[in-house]
């Protein structure tokens, strides 16, 4: 049985909730609070397996919460489930240890697969969520890259990272969907830019930037 606790200043919105999870199988709802600091209350008293959190609430927020929660009682798993998607919202949730991320608006399935899956163990994000994910990581690469090679551009860096992924011509052009001519003159390019010999050189070049992850 996957005990949880339930933390959200919406009352409607909470015990609804605690009754879609009172109705799946295997799911005990064993507490409930309207903001951070009740949360730490009750997970104090009931080690719950599972809390599922919203972010913004009176007090202690769930950003903060979820930290002293794993802080407390390390053994539980926090989900997020709030209205916020945005990068900041996201990536405070996941550095503080949140190990899964929702928005509201989950259907009742979602929500219980969510709970099931981070109890054992799994990361689980919401689709919108993953592609801010993506997006935010994505971006510092593309961030560091530009940073290492100033002198090419963002076409150019794109097809270096291919490059030193191992990716041939054929592959390259249809990740980026150019075509193989394309392609061959932005390496030729490359090679000039990054002052490499030939395209092994221009590989090691890369993978020594950290390059090659694509």
């Amino acid at each position: 049985m996957i005990r949880v606790v339930v933390a959200d200043d919406h009352p409607v919105f909470r015990y609804g909730l605690l009754a879609v999870l009172e109705g799946a199988d295997g799911i005990q709802a064993v507490g409930e609070a309207e903001d951070g600091s009740g949360l730490l209350e009750v997970v104090e008293r009931e080690r719950p397996d599972v809390v599922v959190t919203d972010l913004h609430m009176p007090g202690l927020d769930g950003v903060a919460a979820t930290r002293e929660v794993l802080a407390r009682a390390p053994a539980t798993a926090v989900l997020v489930l709030t209205l916020h998607d945005d990068d900041t919202s996201v990536v405070a949730a996941l550095r503080a240890g949140a190990l899964g991320y929702l928005v509201k608006g989950a259907d009742r399935a979602e929500i219980v697969r969510a709970v099931q899956s981070v109890a054992a163990g799994e990361a689980v994000y919401g689709a919108s969520v993953a592609r801010r994910i993506v997006g935010f990581y994505t971006g510092v690469q593309e961030r560091y890259t530009a940073q290492v090679f100033p002198q090419l551009t963002a076409r150019e860096r794109e097809v270096l990272d291919l490059v030193a992924a191992g990716c041939g011509n054929h592959a390259i052009a249809g990740r980026l969907h150019l075509s193989e001519k394309t392609v061959r003159n932005h390496l030729s390019a490359l090679l000039v830019k990054v002052a490499a010999q030939d395209r092994a050189a221009l590989i090691v070049t890369a993978r020594d930037a950290g390059l090659g992850r694509a």
